[in-house]
C-alpha cells in the first residue's frame, strides 16, 4: 500500500510540504533562536513596518515584530490545535460510528440521534462562545473544544461504512464461529475502514487549524504568543491591506493555503487506495490515453507509409522519363 501511495507526484509533493510544516513546528524556537536569532515578541524601534531586508527576511509589523519568527512560532501554535482537534475527533467518530454500525437496533437509534444532534448544532458558534471563557489556556484546550463539535460528519460516513461492512459474508462467518463485537471491529471492521479514517483525520487536522485561526482572528486566541490567525487579525488591525505592507499578512495566509493544499493533495491518493471505484476510473483513464496513444501512431505510420508509396511512384515516372 505504502509503493501505491507514493506512485504518485501530487502525493509526494503533499507529503513534502506536509512534512515541511512539521518539521517547522517542532524546530520553531531552535530556528528562531539560533540561525535567525530573532524573537517573535522581540521589537526593532528602528525597523517598524520596514519591508522584507536582510536583518528582517519577511519584513516587520507595525509594532516592529520579526514576521518570518512570528511565521515560525504560529506554525506550533496552529498546528498543535489542528492535531488535537483531528485526534479526539477521529477518534469519537469511530468509536461512535463504529458501535452503532455494529450494535443495530437501539443503541444504533440513540447513538444515531446524538450525531444528529451534533450535526444540527451551530459548532462553530458555540465553539467561540466556550473558547471565549477559555481564552489565553494555549492550543491544547482551543482544540479540544474544537474536536468535541467537529466529530459528527463522520460518524455518519463510518456508520454507513460499517452497516455495509456488517452484510459482508465474512462478518457472518466471524459471528457464527462466536467471534465477540469486540473482535469483531478491531480485528475485521476496522482495517477495512482505514482509508476512510486516514482521510477523515487529515481532514480534521486542517478543518481545526483553519478553525483556530479563524477563532483568533475574530480575537479569541488560543494562546498567550502568537499563531497564523493572530498575524492575520493583527495585520487587519493595522491595516496592512491599505498601507501595502503585504509581508504582513500574506505568509501566515501562505501557509494556511499550502498546509490545506497539501493536506488536499495526501487526502486525494489516501482516497484513489481505499475506493476501488477511484481505481477502476483511473485505470480506464490509463487505458484510454494508451489507446488514443497507440491510434496515433498507427495514423502516423501509416502516413509515413503512404509518403514512402508516394516518393517512390514518383522516382519511377522519373526513370521512365
Amino acid at each position: 500500500m505504502s509503493k501505491r501511495l507514493l506512485a504518485g507526484w501530487k502525493v509526494r509533493l503533499g507529503l513534502a510540504v506536509f512534512a515541511f510544516f512539521c518539521v517547522l513546528a517542532l524546530a520553531g524556537p531552535w530556528v528562531t533562536d539560533h540561525l535567525l536569532h530573532q524573537s517573535p515578541t522581540a521589537l526593532d524601534l528602528n525597523a517598524v513596518s520596514s519591508p522584507p531586508s536582510a536583518k528582517h527576511l519577511l519584513g516587520t509589523t507595525a509594532s516592529g515584530h520579526d514576521v518570518l519568527a512570528q511565521v515560525i512560532t504560529g506554525a506550533r501554535e496552529s498546528m498543535i490545535a489542528g492535531l488535537v482537534a483531528s485526534v479526539l475527533g477521529t477518534f469519537i467518530a469511530v468509536v461512535i460510528g463504529v458501535t452503532a454500525g455494529l450494535a443495530g437496533g437501539i443503541v444504533d437509534s440513540a447513538l444515531t440521534g446524538l450525531t444528529n444532534v451534533f450535526l444540527t448544532m451551530p459548532s462553530f458558534a458555540l465553539i467561540f462562545v466556550i473558547s471565549g471563557y477559555t481564552q489565553g489556556s494555549g492550543p491544547v484546550t482551543i482544540g479540544v473544544i474544537i474536536g468535541v463539535f467537529g466529530w459528527a460528519g463522520g460518524t455518519r460516513a463510518l456508520r454507513s461504512q460499517t452497516l455495509s461492512l456488517r452484510s459482508r459474508d465474512f462478518v457472518h462467518a466471524m459471528r457464527m464461529l462466536g467471534e465477540s463485537r469486540w473482535r469483531l471491529a478491531m480485528v475485521e471492521v476496522l482495517p477495512h475502514l482505514t482509508g476512510w479514517i486516514s482521510a477523515m483525520f487529515l481532514t480534521g487536522f486542517i478543518g481545526g487549524v483553519l478553525a483556530e485561526s479563524g477563532l483568533a482572528f475574530l480575537g479569541v486566541s488560543s494562546t498567550s504568543t502568537v499563531s497564523w490567525g493572530v498575524m492575520i487579525s493583527e495585520a487587519q488591525q493595522g491595516n496592512a491591506l491599505i498601507g501595502g505592507m503585504w509581508w504582513w499578512f500574506a505568509p501566515p495566509g501562505l501557509c494556511i493555503a499550502l498546509l490545506g493544499a497539501s493536506v488536499a493533495l495526501i487526502n486525494f491518493a489516501v482516497d484513489e487506495i481505499s475506493d476501488p471505484r477511484l481505481r477502476d476510473a483511473n485505470r480506464l483513464l490509463v487505458k484510454r490515453a494508451g489507446d488514443a496513444r497507440r491510434a496515433k501512431e498507427r495514423e502516423q505510420e501509416e502516413e509515413r507509409g503512404q509518403e514512402r508509396d508516394q516518393d517512390a511512384g514518383r522516382a519511377q515516372e522519373v526513370s521512365h522519363a
